[in-house]
């Protein structure tokens, strides 16, 4: 409920703390949930990757640095996270797709905002990618929903810089970061369930 009223009350009169709350809240429930669905299992860095998260998209409506120093700390969560449940075995075409995920993911973030600072975040963002792909969680929840979540940052950064995407980022931003963060959680939760891990 929260990841669909953010975007249609985002343009209202309603702003400010309950808005704020509104959008952390949406992400927020998901780290409930895994924290909930995993109890007893390693989850705990995925659930604080969330949680940041969910901080970050607070932050972000105050200080877009603030929210970007956030949702970095996820990141690097999620790529430990991730590292605790390689694949045995990735094929070759895997770990070069990775590999490229891990270049361009920076590349892009820094040539669509023309922010060097931008394209650093980037490698979190490309590492937490990367992590996804080469762990042993879905490719087409977990790997799907990495890839949304990072074509929602590029379409954030081309706000920044010379590339114009209107109307695409009102549009998508959010509805990509959303889907993606649940098709990742939901992924997640399911795979370890199975396992018990």
């Amino acid at each position: 409920m929260a990841g669909i009223a953010f975007p249609l009350l985002e343009e209202t009169a309603l702003g400010g703390l309950w808005l704020m709350a509104i959008k952390a809240s949406a992400v927020g429930f998901l780290a409930l949930y895994a924290a909930q669905r995993t109890r007893g299992l390693r989850a705990a860095p995925f659930v604080v990757a969330l949680a940041l998260s969910a901080v970050g998209d607070a932050a972000i409506q105050l200080s877009f640095v603030a929210g970007g120093a956030a949702f970095f700390a996820s990141h690097i969560a999620a790529i430990f996270f991730y590292r605790r449940y390689l694949r045995p075995e990735p094929s070759v075409a895997r770990k070069w797709a990775t590999i490229l995920l891990l270049v361009s993911v920076p590349a892009v973030s820094w040539l669509l905002s023309g922010d060097i600072l931008i394209g650093l975040y980037g490698l979190g963002l490309g590492g937490m990618a990367m992590a996804a792909w080469l762990s042993l969680f879905s490719q087409w929840r977990v790997g799907l929903g990495a890839l949304l979540f990072v074509a929602s940052d590029w379409l954030i950064f081309s706000r920044m810089g010379p590339v114009d995407l209107a109307p695409l980022p009102d549009l998508l931003i959010w509805p990509l970061y959303y889907i993606g963060q649940l098709l990742i959680a939901t992924g997640v939760v399911q795979t370890l369930r199975r396992f018990r891990r």
